[in-house]
This record gives structure tokens, sequence and C-alpha cells, in this order.
């Protein structure tokens, strides 16, 4: 547990960078063997992308560094529930373990909206933490959104 709150404030710091610099507050890291391989936050507005949630970017770095579009092993730390895209993008990946902070009743789609790693065909399974340090996840979300009302 004390790994997943390390690591998890890691995220939950690129988060709030992200918030500062106005993407949606959401970050991730990729640990393997106890390393993190694998930084992102949310990059869709200075991209111009959509795709480039914190989930998708952190995964694009960790296969960079890894030489490969697989990351078996790996352990994906995200400030908020992910969406259908990364939740696909996970089981692409083949990531071994997701730990999430706070769930998202829009598009969340590990838990809220859809269970998309449960899915009984897919080709590989996911193991799910989630509710790690949600009251800071959230009240970064929180905080943003209110400020832009």
């Amino acid at each position: 547990m004390s790994a997943h709150l390390g690591f998890m404030r890691e995220a939950l710091e690129l988060a709030d960078a992200a918030g500062r610099a106005g993407e949606v507050p959401v970050g991730a890291v990729v640990v393997r063997d106890g390393e993190i391989v694998g930084r992102g936050s949310n990059q869709c507005v200075a991209k111009h992308d959509p795709s480039a949630h914190a989930e998708l970017v952190a995964i694009r770095d960790a296969c960079a560094s890894a030489g490969n579009y697989r990351i078996p092993g790996a352990t994906l730390y995200v400030t908020i529930e992910p969406c259908t895209m990364c939740a696909g993008a996970l089981v692409h990946a083949r990531v071994e373990h997701l730990v999430f902070g706070a769930t998202e009743a829009r598009g969340g789609a590990v838990e809220s909206t859809a269970r998309v790693l449960a899915n009984p065909h897919l080709n590989h399974r996911v193991e799910v933490t989630a509710g790690i340090l949600a009251d800071e996840a959230e009240a970064l979300m929180q905080e943003f959104f209110s400020a832009r009302r």
C-alpha cells in the first residue's frame, strides 16, 4: 500500500502541473520493477490531440523506454479512472495492473460507465486497484473546474 501512495503522489504532482498549464488535471506514471519508466499528464490542449490523455502519454513514454509496444509487468498509476480509449490501451500494451484515484462518473470506463477491463472476450486481464488518494485527485478536478465556471 505504501508503494502505491508514493507512485500516486507522483501522478498527483503531474496532474497539478497539467492543471496549472490549463489542461484537465490528470497525471499518470508507469512503473516496472519498482521504477518509474513512463510519465504523463493531459496534453490534449497543448498538442491539439484528443488522444493525449495522461495515461496514453505515460504508456507511450514507457513503451519508448522499453523499445516495445508492450510493457508486461507494468503498473499504471493514474489520478482519475481511465476512459474507454485509455482502458483499451492498457489491454493492448499488456499493462498488468491499473491503480487509480478517483472515479469519473461521466467518462470512467473501468467502474463508472462501463467495465471495459472486465470484458471476458479480451485476451488480456488487467488487475485493478481503485481509490488510492481519491480525495486528493477529486479535489484537483473540482478546483480546476470551479475556477473555469
